[in-house]
C-alpha cells in the first residue's frame, strides 16, 4: 500500500523521537547513578538524627566513563512521592562544582521528628548527566528539651547506703515498667529514651535494641544523649508493657569520682517517651512519670564499670517484661522534671555494640574447683559463659590481661578495680550468663565455683568484643610478620579503648578520656576505622567541659570527672589538633567551624600563663609522658626529661600555627594573620630560650623530644633547623638507634625523620627488637599496644609500677607512618581530594607493603612488592580525585604501566623524572607500575 508524503511525516517524526529517547536512555544507563549516599559524619538513613542542618555526601561509581564530577543537584522533600521533580524542602538546582562531600543543607528549617527524603544526581567531566540516586532518608530526633513531655523516673537507691570499693556508694540496679493500652493497630512508633545511668529496654518482652550500656558517657552536667528506636513492630493493639533495666553506669558509679559530681549524681533515673501513630490516624504518647512502677529485688544485685556485676538467678522475675505481668506489689517511682540547664540531645555517634565473638579459647590450668581460660587476645567486653552448676553455688568470674610465672593472675595493674562477676545458681544444670552493665579488659578468664564433678571444657567461655559501632576503614599488611602483628596490636588497642569515648585503658580503675592520649592517636585511628562521628561527638564534650573555665583551660580528661584545675600542654591541645586531623582525613569543614572558638580559647589559656619571660608559658605539663630511661625516679620519672617549659612553648606555638591555618580555611582572614604573627613570635622565643647558636638544646641531659618538637613544629630558623637536625641524629645514635621518646615525642619521630630524608634510619628504629622499641612488646607476647615501652619482659616479669596498662593505644601512633610512607598512601588535599602515593621501600626489612583506605570518594589503595629484581606498584584512585604518584627505583625509559611502556595520556601526566624516582599525576583508575631495581 502506497503512503502519501503527508502520512510519512508523522512516522518519520516518531522514528526520530524514539531514536532520540533510546539514545538518551542508553546514555543514562552508561552514566551510572551516584552511590554510597551518607549524611554528615557518614550516617546512612538514620533515625533520631541529631543535626537539623546536615551535610550530604555521595560517591561517583567506578567506571571508565567517570573520572570527575562537573556539577551536581540535590533535592529534599517531606515525601518520597515529591522526588525528584517537586521537592518541597530544598532544591539545590544544578551547581557547577566538583564537590561531592559535605555539601551543606540550605533548605527550609527542619523540625524535631521530621522525616526527610533526598536524592542526588551529578554531571561527569563531559557534562553527561547521571540518573537520580536511590532515595535516602533521615529522621530527626527530639532536638530540644521542650520536645519532651516525660519526667525522669526511678527509685531512691541512694537510701540503701550500699558501700563498695573504697566506700563508694553503690546503687542497686532497678527494674522499671509501665503498662499501657493502645486503642488500635499501630502504623508507626518511636521510642525516645535516655537515662542518668545505663539501661536495657524491652517492649512486650522483646529487646528494643542491641546497644550496649546506652546512652553513653558525656559531661552529664551539660548534656545527656538521647536515643531513638523504631518500635513499630513491637507494639500491639490492647495491652502493652515498657520494661527497663537501669544501672549506675558512668553517671552514678565511682568512675564519676569528683566529690561535687558524686553528690549530685545520686540515684539513676530513666526518661522515655513513646510516640505512637495508629492506622486510623490517631496518636498516643506514653511517658515515664509517676505511674511507672519499680523494684530493686531483681537478679542483677550490683553492677559497676570498675568492679563487675553480681547476678542472683534466684531473684529472676518471670515474665516481668510482658504486658500480662502484675506489678501491683512494686513501688511507685520518684520523678524529677527535666532541667533546662542540662541539654537533652540525640546521640551524635553510634552506641557500643557486641562487635566480634572470640571462640578460639583454650584451658591452660585446672586446680580444684577452678579453671583458667586463655582467649589468646587481649580484648575488651564481657564473657559469655555456659557452665554446669549446682543449685545455691556461686560462680566467680575473674579477669586478667596476663599471667604470672606460676600461671596465676597478674592483677596488680587493675589497682582497685575489682573486675569480678558473680553468678548465683538457682538450680542444677548448665547456666548461661553474660554480664550486662559492666565491661572488662582481659585475655584470661578464671572460673571457680562450677560443678566440681564436671571436667571443664574450652567452650565454657566465649569473649564478646565490645566497642563503639564503627566499621573498618583502612587495611595495612606487609611481608614482615612482626610488622603485621604491630598493625594487629594497634587495631585491637584502638577498638579496646573506643568504648563510647576514647579511653586511656579499659581494665583498671581509670578508663578515662585523657586528651593527650587522644590527640596523639587520632590520625592513626582515622586511617584504621571510620571514627569521624566518634571524634566529633567527643569534641563536643571537650568544649562543654572547657566552658566551665573562663580562662579557656581544657581539662586533662573528657568528660572531666576529676574536675581538674590546670591544663597541660600536649593534652589540652587536643582542642586544636584533633579538629585539624579530622578535617585533613575527611575534608569536613564543619568540625573546624564547631571547634574554632574552643581552639582560640585554648591558645588564650597559654597566653594567660605567660608571666616573666615573653611567650614562655609557666603552667602544668605531663611532659613527654613515660619516656624511657628517665633520669628521675618514681613518679617524676613518668614525665620524662624534656622540660615542661619547652613543651609548653612548643605546643603554644604549634596550636597558634594550626589556628592560623584553620582561620584561613574558614575565611577568618584577620585571625589568620593574627595567629601567624603569634606563632612566629612564640617560635622565636622557643629557639632563643632553649637552644644555643649551634642549635643545641641548652639542658645538660639531651632528649630526642626536645629536638623533635622544635623541628616538626617548625620553630627554628632555617640555619638553626639544620644544626638541630644533626643534634637529633647524634642523640638517636647515642641511644643505639632506639627510641628515646614518650607519648609526645613518639608520634613526631617518624614524621621528622621522613622530612629529613632519613628513611633508612626510621626503618632501623622501627625494626629494633630490644627495649625500647615497637617490636619489644611483640617479642614478649603482646597482642595489644602497651602503656609503657617496658610493661613486661619474659626475663624480668612485670614493671613494678601499678600504672601498667597492657592495652593502651598512645604508642600506636606509628600506624600513621605505616600507611602514609611505608605503604605510601596519604591525603595530599583534605579528605583525599588529591592523593599522594609515595611508598618508601627498604629491601633490608621488607619485600612488600600494602594499604587501602575507604576515602570519602571511594577506595584508594597503594600496594608494592619487590620480586625478581622488579618493583611492582598497584594503585587504585577513586573517581573525582587525582593522585601524585612517586615511583622509586625507576626512570622514565624503563617504566612499565599496565603492561606497556609509559607514555603520557589524558590520564597520566609526567611531573618529573630523575635517576631515583618518577613522579606522575594520575586520573582516577587502577594502575600497575613496574620498574627494574
Amino acid at each position: 500500500m502506497k503512503q502519501s508524503k503527508k502520512s510519512k511525516l508523522p512516522l518519520l517524526f516518531w522514528c526520530c523521537f524514539v531514536s532520540f529517547f533510546v539514545c538518551v536512555s542508553c546514555n543514562q544507563e552508561e552514566i551510572k547513578r551516584p552511590e554510597s549516599l551518607v549524611l554528615s559524619e557518614n550516617f546512612v538513613n538514620p533515625i533520631g538524627f541529631y543535626n537539623a542542618k546536615p551535610t550530604f555526601s555521595w560517591q561517583l561509581p567506578v567506571s571508565e566513563d567517570i573520572k570527575s564530577q562537573s556539577a551536581y543537584q540535590i533535592v529534599l522533600a517531606s515525601s518520597s512521592d515529591l522526588l525528584p521533580n517537586n521537592p518541597d524542602l530544598w532544591d539545590s538546582k544544578k551547581q557547577k562544582s566538583s564537590q561531592s562531600t559535605f555539601v551543606k543543607y540550605q533548605g527550609s528549617e527542619l523540625q524535631s521528628r521530621q522525616k526527610v527524603f533526598w536524592q542526588v544526581k551529578y554531571w561527569n567531566q563531559d557534562e553527561e548527566v547521571s540518573d537520580w540516586s536511590d532515595i535516602n532518608t533521615f529522621e530527626l530526633g527530639l532536638l530540644h528539651n521542650a520536645d519532651w513531655k516525660a519526667k525522669w523516673a526511678g527509685l531512691d537507691t541512694a537510701k540503701d547506703s550500699i558501700k563498695g570499693v573504697r566506700k563508694f556508694l553503690m546503687h542497686r540496679p532497678q527494674y522499671l515498667r509501665k503498662g499501657f493500652e493502645l486503642s488500635s493497630d499501630v502504623a508507626s512508633a518511636r521510642l525516645y529514651i535516655t537515662a542518668k545511668g545505663v539501661f536495657d529496654v524491652h517492649l512486650n518482652g522483646k529487646n528494643v535494641s542491641d546497644d550496649v550500656m546506652p546512652p553513653g558517657w558525656t559531661p552529664y552536667n551539660h548534656r545527656i544523649e538521647t536515643l531513638t528506636y523504631d518500635v513499630t513492630e513491637l507494639l500491639q493493639a490492647g495491652k502493652n508493657a515498657l520494661a527497663v533495666e537501669l544501672a549506675s553506669g558512668w553517671h552514678s558509679g565511682r568512675i564519676s569520682r569528683g566529690k561535687a559530681l558524686y553528690e549530685n549524681f545520686a540515684s539513676p533515673k530513666i526518661l522515655c517517651q513513646l510516640e505512637v501513630t495508629m492506622k486510623d490516624g490517631s496518636k498516643q504518647t506514653i511517658i515515664s512519670d509517676e505511674s511507672c512502677k519499680g523494684t530493686t529485688n531483681g537478679p542483677i544485685r550490683l553492677a559497676s564499670i570498675y568492679d563487675g556485676e553480681v547476678y542472683d538467678s534466684n531473684l529472676e522475675i518471670p515474665n516481668w517484661r510482658n504486658a500480662e505481668f502484675d506489678d501491683a506489689s512494686w513501688e511507685a517511682v520518684e520523678t524529677e522534671s527535666i532541667s533546662s540547664s542540662v541539654k537533652l540531645e540525640p546521640k551524635r555517634h553510634h552506641a557500643v555494640k557486641n562487635k566480634t565473638t572470640i571462640d578460639d579459647v583454650e584451658i591452660i590450668s585446672v586446680h580444684d574447683n577452678s579453671a583458667v581460660f586463655n582467649l589468646k587476645q587481649n580484648m575488651v567486653g564481657v564473657p559469655r559463659v555456659k557452665v554446669p552448676m549446682k543449685k545455691g553455688d556461686t560462680l566467680k568470674i575473674r579477669f586478667s590481661e596476663m599471667l604470672l610465672a606460676d600461671k596465676t593472675f597478674y592483677t596488680k595493674n587493675y589497682r582497685s578495680a575489682h573486675s569480678t562477676d558473680y553468678y548465683i545458681a538457682s538450680k542444677d544444670g548448665v547456666i548461661e550468663y553474660t554480664p550486662k552493665f559492666t565491661f572488662h579488659g582481659f585475655q584470661y578468664v578464671e572460673l571457680s565455683g562450677y560443678d566440681e564433678k564436671v571436667k571443664p571444657e574450652s567452650n565454657w567461655v566465649q569473649g564478646l568484643v565490645q566497642h563503639s559501632d564503627f566499621e573498618a576503614k583502612g587495611t595495612f599488611t606487609s611481608s614482615h610478620d612482626k610488622l603485621n602483628q604491630l598493625q594487629d596490636n594497634n587495631t585491637w588497642g584502638l577498638r579496646g579503648n573506643f568504648f563510647d569515648i576514647p579511653t586511656d585503658c579499659p581494665q583498671r580503675d581509670e578508663r578515662l578520656g585523657w586528651t593527650g592520649d587522644a590527640q596523639v592517636i587520632a590520625p592513626t585511628a582515622l586511617f584504621n576505622y571510620n571514627t569521624h562521628a566518634f571524634w566529633t561527638a567527643w569534641l563536643q564534650s571537650l568544649r562543654e567541659n572547657q566552658s566551665e573555665h573562663k580562662d579557656g583551660m581544657v581539662p586533662f580528661i573528657v568528660p572531666d570527672v576529676l574536675q581538674t584545675k590546670n591544663g597541660s600542654s600536649g593534652w589540652g591541645d587536643a582542642a586544636v589538633i584533633i579538629p585539624w586531623d579530622i578535617y585533613n582525613a575527611t575534608g569536613d569543614i564543619t568540625v573546624l567551624e564547631e571547634s574554632y572558638e574552643s581552639a582560640k580559647k585554648w591558645v588564650g589559656y597559654y597566653q594567660s600563663k605567660v608571666k616573666k619571660k615573653p611567650y614562655i608559658p609557666i603552667m602544668h605539663s605531663f611532659g613527654d609522658w613515660l619516656q624511657p630511661y628517665p633520669s628521675e625516679t618514681l613518679k617524676k620519672a613518668n614525665r620524662g626529661d624534656t622540660p615542661k617549659e619547652l613543651i609548653n612553648t612548643a605546643y603554644f606555638a604549634h596550636s597558634a600555627h594550626l589556628i592560623s591555618k584553620i582561620a584561613g580555611v574558614i575565611g577568618k582572614t584577620e585571625d589568620e594573620k593574627k595567629y601567624v604573627d603569634l606563632y612566629k613570635a612564640v617560635a622565636n622565643a622557643f629557639e632563643n630560650e632553649f637552644f644555643d647558636e649551634n642549635g643545641k638544646f641548652k639542658q645538660d641531659r639531651q632528649t630526642q623530644t626536645s629536638y623533635l618538637l622544635g623541628i616538626y613544629f617548625d620553630l627554628f630558623k632555617p640555619e638553626t633547623k639544620l644544626k638541630a637536625q644533626n643534634h637529633l641524629l647524634e642523640e638517636i645514635k647515642n641511644a643505639d638507634y632506639h627510641l628515646g621518646t614518650g607519648f609526645l615525642g613518639t608520634p613526631v619521630l617518624p614524621k621528622v625523620l621522613d622530612d629529613m630524608g632519613e628513611i633508612d634510619l626510621m626503618y632501623k628504629i622501627l625494626f629494633k627488637e630490644s627495649y625500647p622499641s615497637w617490636f619489644y612488646s611483640i617479642n614478649q607476647g603482646a597482642t595489644t599496644m602497651w602503656e609503657r615501652w617496658n610493661s613486661y619482659s619474659k626475663a624480668d616479669g612485670y614493671n613494678p609500677q601499678p600504672m601498667n596498662s597492657l592495652n593502651h593505644y598512645a604508642y600506636g601512633a606509628i600506624g600513621q607512618w605505616l600507611y602514609e610512607r611505608m605503604a605510601g598512601l596519604a591525603s595530599l588535599k583534605p579528605g583525599y581530594k588529591k592523593i599522594r602515593i609515595a611508598p618508601l621501600p627498604n629491601t633490608e626489612f621488607l619485600t612488600s607493603a600494602s594499604a587501602s583506605v575507604k576515602t570519602p570518594y571511594g577506595k584508594a589503595a597503594s600496594s608494592w612488592k619487590i620480586e625478581n629484581s622488579t618493583f611492582n606498584l598497584d594503585v587504585v584512585i577513586p573517581p573525582n580525585t587525582t593522585a601524585e604518584i612517586q615511583i622509586p627505583y625507576g626512570i622514565q625509559d624503563n617504566l612499565i604501566i599496565n603492561g606497556g611502556a609509559f607514555k603520557e595520556t589524558s590520564n597520566l601526566k609526567l611531573i618529573s623524572s630523575d635517576s631515583d624516582s618518577i613522579e606522575i599525576l594520575a586520573a582516577p583508575g587502577t594502575y600497575n607500575f613496574q620498574t627494574k631495581l
